[in-house]
């Protein structure tokens, strides 16, 4: 444990850090989830509506820096392109 008040804040905000990245990258990989089931059952309005909120939580986490834009950006265009098939 640090001895230091500023390294004993540190480490608190960095828990709390910790805690909100998980939860952002737990509903992101949901989104996901959902996106990938709605593409294999093949109806085009639940994939559609699945992926609109794939790519809002995505955009939102590489807005808040849990994930890169680049990684955010290129993960929408994959999936974009499996819908498309």
């Amino acid at each position: 444990m640090a001895n230091i008040k500023s390294a004993e804040k540190q480490a608190r905000q960095a828990l709390v850090r910790k805690d909100r990245n998980q939860k952002t990258k737990s509903t992101v990989r949901t989104a996901e989830k959902k996106l990938r089931a709605a593409i294999t059952t093949g109806d085009k309005e639940k994939k559609e509506e699945a992926f609109r909120a794939f790519a809002s939580a995505f955009d939102k986490a590489a807005q808040k820096g849990v994930y890169k834009k680049q990684t955010a950006s290129r993960k929408i265009s994959r999936m974009s392109i499996q819908i498309s098939k």
